[in-house]
């Protein structure tokens, strides 16, 4: 479940959240273990409207980082204020 929830990021609509997937074969993993993470993201946020759409988008590429650059340019692509921390603290990422 782990590594078909790092495929891609989620998107939140109301009380909706939107996944999408590479492939039927993900979707399929991931509709059999999905009603225990619904049962416990209604348990713990308190909310038992929240539904989750799971979407087969064939043209998603997994991103992944192989070495320390890519890796620090991937958080960049996320978080654009990690290049302003590193500047304003003068903090020196050996890469």
């Amino acid at each position: 479940m782990e590594s078909i929830l790092l495929i891609s990021d989620p998107t939140l609509n109301g009380t909706t959240i939107t996944y999408e997937l590479p492939n039927e074969g993900s979707k399929l993993d991931f509709e059999g273990q999905m009603n225990g993470l619904l049962g416990y993201l209604k348990g713990h946020l308190h909310n038992h409207d929240i539904t989750i759409e799971v979407i087969v988008n064939e043209e998603i590429k997994a991103v992944r980082a192989f070495n320390d650059q890519d890796r620090y340019n991937r958080f960049l692509e996320i978080n654009p204020s990690i290049e302003l921390l590193r500047t304003t603290f003068g903090l020196d990422i050996n890469l």
